[in-house]
């Protein structure tokens, strides 16, 4: 059973950014698949990303900001979200993000959708029973 956590102050401000990284970066009405993702580390600092959409495929938003904030240095993230362009709200990761995040961050908080309304969840939640990739076996 996942455990759906309110939203803080601090999750507001994540959407928000990922909204306006959205919203300033759109490819408009005819780019549905534009998506904005925002995540924070745990000093605090936050960082933004938007996908590239191809129809080849992609990386998601949420992988471009994980990206972001490793070349800017954070290594320990505590929380991440995904939002819609035109207005299509908060949307919760793909599968493969999932595991990204599993493997890289098995402590992040993922904030999504959820039927309780958009609240936050633990990543491992989110893929119970995940392969838990190591490069080294």
């Amino acid at each position: 059973m996942i455990t759906v956590h309110a939203l803080t102050d601090e999750d507001r401000e994540l959407i928000a950014l990922a909204r306006r990284t959205v919203d300033e970066n759109t490819d408009g009405p005819d780019g549905v698949y534009t998506m904005g993702a925002a995540v924070r580390g745990v000093d605090g600092r936050m960082y933004a990303g938007i996908n590239l959409y191809h129809f080849t495929g992609g990386p998601c938003a949420e992988l471009v900001a994980l990206g972001r904030a490793r070349a800017e240095g954070a290594r320990e993230l505590a929380t991440i979200v995904a939002v819609g362009n035109e207005g299509r709200g908060v949307v919760g990761p793909c599968g493969r993000d999932r595991q990204v995040l599993i493997d890289y961050h098995p402590g992040i908080r993922v904030i999504l959708p959820t039927a309780e309304g958009v609240g936050s969840v633990p990543v491992t939640d989110l893929l119970p029973e995940s392969y838990r990739w190591t490069p080294n076996p």
